[in-house]
């Protein structure tokens, strides 16, 4: 596949509450003529339509969709909550040019569209041959569509009325009748576009026969951000958020301390996400990775910054360490057994149950009689799992404790010092560590350490290891 001249860049939804700034940025800003075209911008949702529609990402509290499945009669009360919230939105752009009248109607013809669907899959459902749960999977594509669509249309409408040739790629298949595969369906939308002469909004969500939610779910914007660039041979992939990828959490560590990391590569970018720093979605990253396109993080508000490029075969030329991270919201699942010593096949055990329950595991540390699994908390089935787990091996003593992990990013860390000086720097903090890991291919150190001294313990490798 030749790679032709356009990029393919997202935009998240946080970004897009924010178009006013973007017009000035990355959407227009000192762009004129052709500079503005060969560019496809893949939008999410305005910042909590989504929420709103299917249920809050962090809080868990209902949206649309969980009152339906539960069922609760509340749906379409909080149906109109979101058209009220997307006509509030709506007239927040008027001042860009946004035909207000115009965005309103096209939102609540859609609206009403899901809200008829909704009471005829309730009624069908007083019967007793059909059964909600069945529908469900396609009720949360059906309203998860409808966010980016709303943020897409706008999106056309305002670039239009600045006088920008703009095409909207509706990607959310509403009242199609026929389900494409996912590749097939890029490929039919993006067909006799001519990047060369328009601004392309495609939505972040697509309709496909492969269920995007139901294998993404609310990580699908990025997977449709790299069909796209995969599918259409772009030159580049770029993520646009509303911070740098540095060094360190500046709210943590301190904005003057940090340092943007400029260059990285596609194997950091997986640890980043195992520690949930995603500078992409690991699972939209691989392909553009085969396909050697690279993936540029930037500063939606700072575009004469290059930001971050992630590229296939970068190294450092000096070791360093990029990155400085962890995560607060594991669980450690210590299984101690003096029976297990030599015993091939223990720990498949241990994970065949993890993988029955959908539960993937963050780190792992063993040694001649225990096995410990370090688990996400919020982890669905984390439950179920360790009442199977203590019935499957009775004789084990079997114990959890909430727990976290700091770890030290790089793609040139394979040098002698590193893990003493990042063990130094916890213990001149006093940060007991719990546990480690370092693998051969040396890309990662982790270090467990307790709850209570996660903070303390970021700050001072970061001090420690980036900083010094």
């Amino acid at each position: 596949m030749s790679q032709r001249a356009h990029t393919v860049e997202k935009i998240g939804g946080t970004s897009m509450s924010q178009f006013d700034k973007l017009l000035e940025t990355i959407l227009i800003g000192k762009r004129t003529g052709d500079d503005l075209f060969n560019r496809i911008f893949v939008v999410s949702a305005y910042a909590g339509i989504t929420d709103m529609l299917l249920e809050h990402k962090k809080s868990g509290l209902p949206g649309v969709y969980s009152r339906f499945a539960n069922p609760d009669e509340e749906w379409e009360a909080d149906l109109d909550k979101v058209l009220a919230r997307m006509c509030e939105i709506n007239a927040g752009f008027a001042s860009l040019g946004l035909d207000v009248v115009a965005a309103n109607t096209i939102a609540t013809e859609r609206i009403q569209g899901i809200r008829a669907c909704l009471k005829d899959l309730d009624n069908v459902c007083t019967y007793g041959h059909f059964q909600v749960q069945d529908f469900l999977p396609a009720i949360r594509e059906m309203l998860a569509s409808l966010g980016e669509f709303h943020s897409a249309w706008n999106s056309v409408e305002i670039l239009k009325a600045k006088g920008i040739n703009a095409t909207l790629a509706d990607l959310t298949g509403w009242k199609d009748k026929q389900d494409l595969p996912f590749a097939d369906k890029i490929r039919a939308s993006f067909a006799g576009i001519d990047f060369d002469t328009t601004v392309v909004i495609a939505t972040g969500y697509t309709k496909c026969s492969e269920g995007l939610m139901t294998t993404f779910d609310r990580g699908y914007s990025e997977i449709t951000f790299s069909k796209i660039a995969c599918v259409t041979g772009a030159r580049e992939g770029v993520i646009h958020k509303e911070f740098h990828l540095s060094s360190g959490d500046p709210k943590l560590v301190g904005i003057d301390k940090v340092r943007i990391i400029g260059r990285t590569n596609f194997d950091v970018a997986d640890q980043l996400a195992d520690m949930g720093m995603e500078a992409i979605h690991p699972r939209a990253s691989k392909e553009m990775e085969q396909l050697d396109i690279p993936i540029r993080v930037a500063n939606a508000f700072e575009p004469e910054h290059p930001g971050t490029l992630i590229s296939k075969d970068f190294k450092s030329a000096s070791p360093r360490v990029e990155m400085v991270t962890g995560r607060k919201d594991l669980v450690a699942i210590e299984v101690h057994d003096p029976d297990m010593v030599g015993v091939p096949g223990y720990d498949a055990r241990i994970t065949g149950l993890l993988a029955k329950h959908k539960i993937s595991y963050i780190a792992k540390n063993t040694n001649a009689n225990t096995i410990t699994h370090y688990l996400p908390k919020k982890s669905k089935n984390l439950q179920l799992f360790m009442t199977e787990l203590r019935s499957d091996f009775p004789g084990a003593n079997i114990r959890s404790e909430d727990t976290a992990i700091v770890s030290a990013i790089g793609s040139n860390i394979n040098h002698p010092g590193f893990l003493a000086r990042a063990a130094q720097a916890l213990a001149d903090a006093k940060v007991n560590i719990l546990g480690m890991n370092q693998d051969m291919r040396q890309v990662n150190m982790q270090f467990i350490v307790d709850l209570h001294d996660f903070d303390k313990a970021i700050k001072a490798m970061h001090v420690g290891l980036v900083e010094n």
